[in-house]
C-alpha cells in the first residue's frame, strides 16, 4: 500500500479511486459513517477488492475522504479567482468553506478516533486552507477590494468561529448572515 502512495496511479486506477471517494462522500452523507464498505464499492461501480486495495480499512477511507474534501476546497480558490473578481471569489469561496465544514462535521467523531490511533488526518489541511485564504485575500488587497490590516490568520479564525454555527444545518442561515457581516467588515473603506 505504501508503494502505491509513492507511485502515481494509472489513469484507470485513479478513476476507480476517485469514484470510490465520490461514492463514499455520498453514502457517508446519506447513511452515516457505518455504511458497509461493500455498498460503497457497489455505488462506485467497482468490486470490493478494488475498494480494499485502495483503502485497507474504513478509517483509511474516511481519512482519504476528508483529505480529498480539503483538497477540493483549496483547489477551488484559484479557479474562483479566474472566474470572478477577487472580492466575489472570496465571497464564493467562503460559502464553499461553510459547505465543507457542514460535510466534515459528520466525520468529526471518526476523525478524532483516527487521530487517537496516532494518525494525523488533519495533516496539512489547516496550512492548505490558510494558503487558500491568503491567496484570495492577496488578490482582493491587490485589487483594493479589502482592508489590508486584516491578516489571513484573522480571517481564518473568523471563518472557524462562523463554521461552528454552520455545523448545525438548521443554523446555516445564521452562519451566512455572520459571514456577510464579516466580509462587509473587511471591505476597503469599512
Amino acid at each position: 500500500m505504501a508503494d502505491s502512495a509513492q507511485r502515481p496511479l494509472r489513469a484507470d486506477a485513479r478513476r476507480n479511486r476517485d469514484r470510490i471517494l465520490a461514492a463514499a462522500v455520498r453514502m457517508f452523507g446519506e447513511e452515516g459513517l457505518d455504511t458497509h464498505l461493500e455498498r460503497i464499492a457497489k455505488e462506485a461501480g467497482v468490486g470490493s477488492a478494488t475498494l480494499y486495495r485502495n483503502f485497507a480499512t474504513r478509517e483509511a477511507l474516511i481519512e482519504a475522504v476528508y483529505r480529498n474534501e480539503v483538497a477540493q476546497l483549496c483547489d477551488a480558490a484559484p479557479e474562483l479567482l479566474k472566474e470572478k473578481p477577487p472580492y466575489e471569489a472570496l465571497r464564493a469561496w467562503t460559502r464553499l468553506f461553510l459547505d465543507y465544514v457542514t460535510t466534515k462535521s459528520g466525520m468529526a467523531e471518526a476523525l478524532r478516533a483516527i487521530a487517537a490511533t496516532g494518525s494525523n488526518p488533519y495533516g496539512h489541511s489547516r496550512d492548505m486552507i490558510q494558503a487558500a485564504i491568503a491567496d484570495l485575500m492577496g488578490a482582493c488587497a491587490a485589487a483594493g477590494a479589502i482592508r489590508t490590516d486584516i491578516s489571513p490568520t484573522d480571517m481564518g479564525a473568523a471563518l472557524e468561529g462562523i463554521a461552528l454555527t454552520s455545523a448545525n444545518p438548521e443554523h446555516r442561515e445564521r452562519a451566512e448572515r455572520l459571514l456577510d457581516l464579516t466580509l462587509d467588515g473587511v471591505k476597503a473603506g469599512s
